[in-house]
C-alpha cells in the first residue's frame, strides 16, 4: 500500500495496529526488544521501538522495555553495543549516543503517560547514563562516540551521534526539572555541544573518512533542533536531490541506490521541524509500499537490483513509522518532541533548583 496521507487529528490507529502488534510479538518477556525474532538488540533501537509502544498506549510493554535497560545498565552508566537475551552480543564498545538515548525515550513516555512514578523509577538510570556520556565531552564541545572494551575512549566524534545526544540532553534537562533536580549541567553541556555542531566541523570525522555521504549527517542536525528554522530549511534544500528519490524515500547513503524506511521517517520529522509540512506528508505517503501483511516494514529497497534489502523487518523501523505518524497527526502529547525544541522555560525555578543543588553539596 502507498498513498497514506496524514494530517493533524487523523492518526490511523486501525491501520497501524498490526505494526504495534509486530513490536509486541517480538518483544521478550524480559522487556528486551530485539531487531526481529531471534535477532539481537541494541540500546538505541530498543528505545526507538519502545517509543512506538508508548504512542500506541501500550504503557506496560513500554515500561517493561525501559525496565530491561535499567536492569542491564553497567556500573558506569553505559550499555554494550549489542545484546542477545541475557548475553552481551557486542562487547567491543559502548557508544555515547546509544547510552544517551534513554533520556529521550523516558521523557517521551512521560509526556504521553504522565506517570510521575515512572520518572522516579527511571531517574537514577537516566542520571547514570548521562554521567557516562558527559564524561566523554571534550573541551571543544563535541562528545566522543564510544569507549572500547577496556574503557579507552575512541577519540573522534560523529555529527549524527552528537546530534542525537543534543536532543537527549534537552530531554534530560526536562526530566531533571520534573524530578526537582537542577538541570544546569545538561543545559550547559547541550549549549557547548550545539556550538561544536554548528561552528566547529573540524571536531568531527577527524580520524576516518567523512560521514557526510550518509543522509543522517544531512538531516539529524535539523531533526534534533541543532539548527534554527531558517538554517534548517537551507540545509534540507542543499542536498534534497542528492538523497531523496521521488516516490520511494530517502537514501541511506548518497552514492548507493538504496532507500530506507527508518531514515525516511526521520526525514519526515526533520521536514516538520523545518516547517515543510507538505513535503513531510508526501514522503511519509511513499513508505507503505514497503509494508508487509503483518504490519511490519522492510528495512529498505535497492533500486538498481529491484529488491528488498536486507531481508529484515526491524522493530525499530516499525517504531519510526509510529513516531512519524504521531508527529504528522499530533496524536499524543509527545508528538512534537522531534519537531520542536522545548527547554525548561521557568528561569526562576531553574535558578532555585541550582541553589538547592549547591546547598546540598555544602551539606
Amino acid at each position: 500500500m502507498s498513498g497514506l496521507y496524514l494530517s493533524k487529528g487523523l492518526f490511523p490507529a486501525d491501520f497501524l495496529r498490526p505494526t504495534v502488534q509486530f513490536i509486541l510479538d517480538v518483544q521478550q518477556a524480559s522487556g528486551e526488544i530485539p531487531w526481529f525474532e531471534g535477532g539481537y538488540s541494541d540500546p538505541w533501537d530498543h528505545v526507538e521501538a519502545a517509543m512506538g509502544l508508548s504512542i500506541a498506549g501500550e504503557f506496560a510493554a513500554a515500561e517493561n522495555a525501559y525496565r530491561w535497560l535499567a536492569e542491564n545498565q553497567l556500573e558506569d552508566g553505559s550499555w554494550w553495543a549489542g545484546y542477545r537475551g541475557a548475553e552481551v552480543d557486542n562487547g567491543a564498545r559502548r557508544e555515547s549516543n546509544f547510552v544517551a538515548y534513554i533520556a529521550t525515550g523516558v521523557w517521551h513516555h512521560y509526556l504521553i503517560s504522565k506517570e510521575q512514578a515512572f520518572l522516579e523509577v527511571m531517574w537514577p538510570t537516566v542520571e547514570r547514563a548521562l554521567d557516562f556520556v558527559l564524561a566523554l565531552q571534550s573541551e571543544y564541545g563535541e562528545i566522543q562516540w564510544a569507549v572500547d572494551a577496556e574503557g579507552e575512549t575512541k577519540n573522534d566524534a560523529l555529527v549524527t551521534g552528537c546530534s542525537s545526544i543534543y536532543k537527549s540532553l534537552e530531554c534530560a534537562a526536562n526530566i531533571a526539572v520534573a524530578m526537582k533536580h537542577c538541570p544546569k549541567r545538561y543545559l550547559e553541556a547541550r549549549q557547548h555541544l550545539g556550538d561544536a555542531l554548528r561552528n566547529k566541523p573540524e571536531r568531527f570525522d577527524r580520524t576516518w573518512e567523512s560521514k557526510a555521504r550518509y543522509s543522517m549527517d544531512w538531516f539529524y542536525p535539523v531533526l534534533t533542533g541543532v539548527l534554527p528554522r531558517k538554517e534548517a530549511r537551507a540545509r534540507i534544500a542543499s542536498r534534497w536531490d542528492e538523497f531523496v528519490e521521488q516516490g520511494l524515500g530517502c537514501r541511506c547513503v548518497s552514492d548507493q541506490p538504496w532507500v530506507t524506511v527508518a531514515e525516511s521517517c526521520e526525514l519526515v520529522m526533520a521536514l516538520l521541524a523545518a516547517g515543510d509540512h507538505a513535503r513531510a506528508v508526501e514522503v511519509y505517503s511513499w513508505l507503505h509500499q514497503w509494508r508487509t501483511k503483518d504490519g511490519s516494514y522492510w528495512t529498505g529497497y535497492q533500486m538498481v537490483e529491484d529488491l528488498l534489502w536486507p531481508d529484515e523487518r526491524p522493530t525499530w523501523t516499525a517504531g519510526a513509522i509510529l513516531l512519524a505518524a504521531d508527529a504528522l497527526t499530533e496524536h499524543t502529547p509527545a508528538a512534537r518532541l522531534f519537531t520542536s525544541v522545548n527547554l525548561p522555560s521557568d528561569e526562576a525555578e531553574v535558578s532555585a533548583l541550582d541553589i538547592e543543588a549547591r546547598r546540598r553539596k555544602l551539606d
